[in-house]
């Protein structure tokens, strides 16, 4: 590949986003995740692609990818490659990338490690820079959001969701037992409290605590354990940005290109 090679492990929202903004600077950019992918903010994560094989964020559009061989030819095609299973050390071994991004927001440390590439950057909490990784970014939204740490730590995972207009926990769906979930609604639907939103196995519902839009949904059919995240609801009511990269994912990504440009620099990679 003529052009630096970037591995993103996860294609959920935050993976996706800065997938989305290293490829528009003409980074060449391949994404992993699961076969079946648990990606709540499915209107702007790469991972839908993996269920219905192309998906596209503000004009970028992946394409799920079963064979390592052809993510160049679909990169000089103009798309973003979907590997529907993670990368094993003989994949990256193999494609050799410039750098590899842990994207997938475990909150705890992974198998991820500096050797992997000549550049290895990690989001969120678990890692320790520069002995896990060479530069980790702050998840947490506030002042530091984005903040590139070449030593030290992000900030420790609450475990609390995000404030939007006042409301957190009331905002998130999650499911009441385990078991197959089936959506009444999409991504995007207005919705009211008090509805019902889906089941579990066709008999535990899922209702909404708050008014709001749809912003976001777990794909349809996917078996699911008891206390899991299966969506949240914006009380914004904006749908537009149920379909457009957030202001978080934007932040994020720009850490993650400001730190893979100043390493290679650095490191002379």
């Amino acid at each position: 590949m003529k052009k630096r090679l970037v591995l993103i492990k996860g294609a959920g929202e935050m993976a996706s986003g800065t997938a989305h903004k290293l490829f528009r600077a003409g980074i060449s950019v391949v994404l992993s995740d699961l076969p079946q992918p648990h990606a709540v903010r499915r209107g702007v994560s790469y991972a839908q692609a993996v269920f219905t094989g192309e998906h596209t964020v503000e004009d970028v559009t992946a394409r799920r990818v079963e064979d390592p061989e052809k993510f160049t030819d679909v990169l000089e095609q103009g798309y973003i490659p979907v590997y529907p299973r993670p990368f094993s050390e003989e994949n990256i071994r193999e494609l050799n990338p410039r750098a590899v991004v842990d994207a997938t927001l475990a909150k705890e440390k992974t198998e991820t490690y500096w050797g992997e590439a000549p550049v290895v950057i990690a989001l969120g909490p678990g890692f320790r820079a520069p002995e896990d990784v060479h530069a980790v970014i702050e998840t947490q939204r506030g002042h530091h959001l984005g903040r590139i740490y070449f030593q030290g730590i992000a900030t420790p995972n609450t475990g609390e969701p995000g404030d939007i207009q006042g409301y957190t926990w009331e905002r998130v769906l999650r499911a009441p037992s385990g078991g197959e979930f089936v959506p009444f609604w999409e991504i995007g639907d207005r919705v009211q409290a008090g509805e019902e939103i889906g089941a579990i196995e066709k008999q535990d519902m899922v209702t909404a605590q708050i008014s709001g839009v749809i912003r976001g949904l777990i794909y349809p059919g996917l078996k699911v354990e008891k206390g899991m995240k299966l969506g949240d609801i914006d009380p914004r009511g904006v749908r537009e940005y149920c379909f457009t990269i957030s202001d978080k994912a934007r932040t994020i990504a720009g850490g993650v290109l400001e730190a893979l440009l100043f390493l290679e620099e650095k490191r002379n990679v």
